[in-house]
């Protein structure tokens, strides 16, 4: 396969990988067919336990508080996200065409599950030795950027500490409007600061939409004090 090649892991059980990158939406659409979701579950312990063993032995002058938010920096939506575009993830999952048409193929939280799922698939077909392997070669870029505290967990929490750094700053989030079918609505939302719209934002829940339109509103601030320098 295509993709066994672009993570450097050839597979004994080709249908441990399969499983790996079949989501819930396309087993509905077919009889007795295995989807990824028990996978991500021990995707995310594997995963879990290989990056606390390097961190520890790795990072000896940090305390346990600062391994523990180490470590939730490098095991996380934003991270997982991050190998998973590395990956072109969203190119190899089977999905149905409605999810597909959804914007599943760049959904975070979709591919962030699918990572987790190819480690289990990794570890259930080769060991935990060549697991933890595996994740170490695919992790090391993010264990770097955790280390520096480039990865952003919450884009609201970053952009109310940056904003109020010099005094209390009005932020709200409005809900502009929100389309779709119940069972897959779209929520447009914005970020008002001292009533001026700052950021847009767009997403499959209302939280989603929020953390976008922060995250809009971050990128904006950035650019304008880099141009006030």
């Amino acid at each position: 396969m295509e993709f066994e090649k672009r993570i450097g892991v050839f597979f004994h059980k080709k249908d441990l990988l399969e499983t790996a990158l079949t989501h819930s939406s396309y087993a509905n659409q077919h009889k007795n067919m295995q989807y990824n979701e028990k996978l991500e579950f021990l995707g995310d312990a594997v995963l879990q336990l290989a990056i606390t063993e390097y961190i520890y032995k790795n990072f000896t002058d940090k305390t346990e508080g600062e391994l523990t938010k180490l470590r939730a920096l490098i095991v996380c939506e934003a991270s997982l996200h991050l190998v998973a575009v590395k990956w072109h993830l969203g190119e190899h999952i089977r999905m149905s065409k409605g999810e597909e048409i959804t914007g599943g193929r760049e959904r975070a939280a979709l591919l962030a599950d699918a990572v987790e799922a190819v480690i289990a698939a990794v570890y259930l077909d080769q060991g935990m030795d060549e697991a933890k392997s595996f994740v170490l070669r695919h992790f090391m870029e993010i264990v770097d950027l955790a280390n520096k505290n480039e990865i952003v967990l919450d884009y609201k929490t970053s952009l109310q500490e940056i904003l109020q750094e010099n005094g209390e700053i009005e932020i709200k989030y409005e809900l502009i409007r929100y389309e779709g079918p119940p069972h897959r609505r779209k929520f447009y939302s914005k970020v008002v600061i001292d009533s001026i719209t700052m950021g847009k934002g767009e997403g499959y829940s209302k939280k989603e939409s929020e953390q976008l339109a922060a995250k809009d509103a971050l990128k904006k601030y950035v650019r304008a004090e880099e141009s006030h320098e």
